[in-house]
């Protein structure tokens, strides 16, 4: 089997092409190379794949072509709250119009990486599960929500989405990320010897590993289409359900001498959720989350050390939002976020 892998040079990319490759499927890559040479320790062997626009893409992409992971986008809800028209038309827009594309050309499945952030302003104890109500808080959220509801129109017997909604996402990957949770205090604590935490530490975050996240999806791609078929999964853990403070817990005990700090000073965050994922488990019985969080924190703290990372690398060069501001002062990306060569 073919597999089309969108963002295959991004954070979640860089991890999931060797898995999908081991498991012995044909990858081939699409990616703009915003973030490509975002590298932390030795450069990863990519799949082949040209350089192209998410929003320019051909059809010519799908030539033997059997089946789309989708994880390119402007990702996080900083960037989307920045330039929300741009989230919109890159992570909505450009999304349905490759899946129309890849139907058109005989695709079979369409794997659509969403997020757990769809059910943000949940609130409550309980547990959110896929059919809860969707109640996106972020632009960022709100073009998933619209991709998942625009692909369940383009489905037929002959095409199958399937919307897989991460967790939160930790971990090292070679192309790494500093401005998502777990990643961020780890590098904040190793570089300062503070875990500092904005909030007041009450929200639910549920998380999960980038490597279990690329299991997830070379699962689904395993699975029989009647298993998957038009379905939304949580990817994730329960035991991953944790709250912002005792996510930086973690961290403290994983940094030795470093300590926690609660300013508050970013006021109440609406984006608070626990997460059921039994419907993943169910559907895949031989798919299974297994990355702690307490693991993932020391995965980053030996991987920061061994790398020798830098306090400016980690706050310019590896922080989404940052390194585009960079990269338009540059003349290297224009006001649309197309590279400039």
């Amino acid at each position: 089997m073919r597999v089309l892998l969108t963002g295959h040079q991004g954070y979640l990319g860089t991890v999931m092409a060797p898995v999908l490759t081991a498991a012995g499927y044909d990858v081939v890559g699409l990616d703009s190379g915003l973030f490509a040479d975002c590298v932390l320790g030795p450069a990863p062997a990519d799949p082949p794949g040209p350089p192209v626009d998410l929003r320019d893409v051909g059809a010519d992409v799908f030539t033997g072509v059997d089946a789309v992971i989708h994880l390119a986008a402007l990702s996080n809800d900083p960037m989307g709250s920045l330039a929300p028209e741009l989230t919109y038309d890159i992570n909505h827009h450009a999304s349905v119009r490759l899946a129309r594309l890849a139907k058109d050309a005989g695709v079979k499945r369409f794997l659509y990486a969403s997020t757990c952030s769809v059910y943000g302003a949940s609130g409550g104890d309980g547990l959110v599960g896929e059919d809860a109500p969707l109640r996106p808080v972020t632009p960022y959220a709100e073009s998933k929500v619209r991709v998942e509801d625009d692909l369940v129109a383009l489905a037929d017997s002959g095409f199958t989405p399937v919307f897989l909604r991460n967790a939160t996402a930790f971990g090292f990957s070679p192309r790494l990320r500093a401005d998502i949770v777990l990643n961020n205090l780890v590098g904040h604590a190793v570089l300062s010897g503070e875990v500092r935490v904005l909030s007041d530490g009450t929200p639910w975050r549920p998380l999960v590993h980038a490597q279990d996240i690329a299991e997830a999806f070379a699962a689904v791609l395993a699975a029989p289409i009647e298993a998957v078929h038009l379905k939304a999964f949580n990817v994730g853990t329960e035991q991953n359900n944790l709250t912002v403070a005792q996510i930086a817990e973690e961290v403290v005990a994983a940094v030795p001498g470093s300590k926690l700090v609660i300013t508050g000073e970013a006021g109440a965050d609406p984006r608070s959720y626990r997460v059921d994922f039994a419907r993943i488990r169910a559907a895949l019985p031989d798919y299974q989350a297994r990355w702690t969080v307490k693991a993932g924190a020391h995965e980053l703290v030996d991987a920061y050390e061994k790398f020798g990372l830098t306090a400016h690398d980690f706050a310019r060069r590896f922080t989404r939002l940052a390194r585009l501001a960079d990269r338009q002062g540059a003349g290297t990306v224009d006001g649309t976020l197309r590279p400039v060569s």
